[in-house]
């Protein structure tokens, strides 16, 4: 059904007025967007974070990554072991290892390497349960070692993940790497403090094994001294 040229005309006379609110209005009003959209940019770019500075940051991160990471890889990789018979190359080995997964097997090497607690008749129970107590410091001590080298390798990937966020840092990311940069801290004062505590246990080791040594030199003399009075009140 064919409308009549009236029609036609009041469609296109709609359509004419629709164009022109968007050209005129609303198009003047997305032209000051724009604007100070572009002018907001601008404002970050110059002022607030400036590209030539950023551009200028990026440049020194990636740079320092380049000069340094491998010589520091390189620095923390540096063999320590000296062992030279099978029996301690394997133990060194494991305790090398930097891997919390090998503690099992460090306790069995540690056992083959200083030798087991003696049988029951086969030392006094006193020197028992001070090597026993010894041997048990020690080897906590060196799982612990094993758990912070691990811990020790997660900060340090954990420092060239943020390192490489930098060389590709955008504005507005900063206090997002900050708190992360916190949480890597705040873990690594963890493990600082976990082997300051193994270090302390074993010093407290120490000084009780010290002292009962002279605990048990105490009751000898003191026995000694029994059957020589005992001896001469004899005669």
């Amino acid at each position: 059904m064919l409308l009549p040229v009236s029609a036609h005309a009041g469609i296109f006379d709609v359509f004419s007025e629709l164009f022109g609110t968007i050209q005129s209005d609303i198009g003047s009003s997305l032209k000051s967007i724009n604007q100070l959209t572009q002018q907001v940019q601008q404002l970050y770019q110059t002022t607030m974070w400036p590209l030539a500075a950023l551009n200028q940051a990026r440049g020194f991160v990636a740079n320092s990554i380049s000069s340094f990471r491998n010589q520091m890889n390189q620095i923390f990789s540096i063999p320590t072991t000296s062992a030279v018979t099978a029996g301690p190359q394997q133990f060194e080995s494991i305790l090398h290892s930097r891997l919390s997964a090998q503690i099992p097997a460090l306790g069995t090497s540690f056992t083959a390497n200083y030798g087991a607690i003696p049988q029951q008749n086969s030392a006094a129970p006193q020197d028992r349960l001070m090597m026993d107590m010894d041997d048990a410091l020690g080897q906590e001590n060196l799982k612990t070692t094993l758990i912070a080298d691990q811990g020790a390798d997660t900060i340090l990937q954990t420092a060239n993940q943020m390192e490489n966020q930098v060389a590709t840092t955008t504005p507005g990311s900063n206090p997002y790497l900050t708190a992360q940069a916190q949480v890597s801290n705040l873990r690594c004062q963890a493990y600082l403090q976990k082997m300051l505590a193994a270090q302390l246990r074993q010093e407290a080791g120490r000084i009780a094994h010290d002292n009962a040594l002279l605990k048990r030199r105490t009751t000898i003399t003191g026995g000694i001294n029994s059957l020589i009075t005992g001896a001469l009140t004899a005669h």
